[in-house]
């Protein structure tokens, strides 16, 4: 049996390496090496328990990653966070979810919206983990189109009194507050809600076979009584929550690159080293085209990937921009997936690789922070000038 030395990066395949900036490297590396001795050997079993660790956000603190956008010239850093986002992915994107709530959601409500004196307090207690966000804008009968939310809150004296019923939350029930955005008659606006709060009640939404190690939640708030500076004063309307939701698409579209790096390395992994009729699986043609066209969907992505990300250094990333991204990364990690699931053969859907679990997380991905079908019709009014949604 003949071998041979590869002369093809599986992670790096185009040498991107080389376009990195010592920062944005010694991130990613600090986040890879916890995320392998630290998250990796415990995440089959938050995944079997459908749940993860409150303290996980905290360590996340002391790695220096959260909040990285949200700074004088935060912008900067657009591909550091990138990457560091690809590395929580590569373990698990219910991982990823929790940091991208609370970094991608919840903190870019406060530092856009938020008064200085919700930035000031909120701001940085939220990057060391002290205190841990969600956000709340889907309800059980208002997804895609959110301008249909009943939630609501009306004014009583100087207070806010906030009634209804929202769903798919992710971190609510192992955070401290949750971004709610609700109707009201000056428009919809955004409240900073105690998850303590008299007449908030919290439960897990479970059974879940997607995102299993990730705190799904929904809530109920009966008549919650808020203070007036518990609103967002620097926003009403839709453009509030939309913005912060392309901040979390644009993590999305890094984390992509982390499950398809992972799923290559697993299917190379092992068609290099199972042997069947002499030699190893990978030597057999239908099987290197296979790896093939796996390594070319996670290249056009890492492309895309880097090329948005430079964009949004330099201000100018559009939110159609940000739906190719989001559109087709997660289309590339289905593909690239399904295909390395079949290269492992029946051991690819047990629990030895983590294709499956991968696997299972995108059915979500395709569908949070954006369907496949409004990421398709934002980016085909970008096109025509002409909206599909009304």
């Amino acid at each position: 049996m003949t071998t041979a030395t590869p002369r093809l990066s599986a992670a790096d395949p185009l040498n991107l390496e080389a376009e990195y900036t010592d920062f944005e490297r010694e991130l990613r590396d600090r986040t890879r090496a916890f995320a392998q001795e630290h998250i990796a050997p415990n995440v089959q079993s938050w995944w079997d328990a459908e749940s993860i660790p409150r303290d996980l956000i905290v360590e996340f603190g002391k790695l220096g990653i959260i909040g990285l956008m949200h700074q004088r010239g935060g912008e900067q850093h657009a591909i550091a966070y990138g990457l560091v986002n690809a590395e929580l992915d590569a373990v698990d994107s219910g991982v990823r979810t929790l940091f991208s709530v609370q970094g991608g959601l919840a903190m870019t409500a406060i530092y856009r919206f938020g008064s200085d004196e919700q930035r000031a307090h909120y701001l940085p207690r939220m990057r060391t983990g002290e205190i841990l966000g969600a956000f709340a804008l889907t309800e059980p009968e208002s997804g895609s189109d959110p301008g249909s939310m009943t939630c609501t809150a009306r004014r009583d004296g100087s207070d806010w009194i906030l009634n209804g019923h929202k769903r798919w939350n992710t971190n609510c029930l192992i955070a401290d507050i949750v971004i709610t955005w609700v109707r009201t008659d000056e428009g919809i606006r955004g409240f900073i809600v105690p998850t303590d709060a008299k007449g908030l009640e919290r439960r897990a939404v479970t059974g879940k076979y997607s995102l299993r190690a990730a705190a799904a939640t929904e809530f109920e708030m009966h008549d919650v009584r808020l203070p007036a500076d518990a609103v967002l004063p620097g926003v009403s309307g839709l453009a509030g929550p939309l913005a912060c939701l392309s901040e979390a698409r644009y993590g999305i579209i890094w984390g992509m690159l982390g499950v398809m790096r992972s799923c290559i390395e697993a299917a190379l992994d092992h068609s290099t080293t199972r042997v069947q009729f002499g030699k190893p699986i990978g030597a057999f043609q239908l099987t290197q085209a296979k790896l093939t066209e796996m390594l070319l969907r996670y290249s056009q992505a890492q492309l895309l990937a880097h090329q948005i990300g430079r964009l949004k250094q330099r201000g100018e990333l559009t939110t159609e921009q940000v739906s190719m991204g989001k559109l087709n990364n997660v289309n590339a990690a289905i593909e690239v997936a399904h295909t390395a699931r079949g290269i492992l053969g029946g051991n690819g859907v047990t629990s030895m690789y983590p294709v499956m679990r991968h696997m299972a997380n995108l059915e979500s991905i395709l569908t949070y922070e954006g369907t496949a079908e409004v990421h398709t019709l934002i980016i085909g009014q970008g096109l025509t000038g002409l909206s599909a949604f009304r």
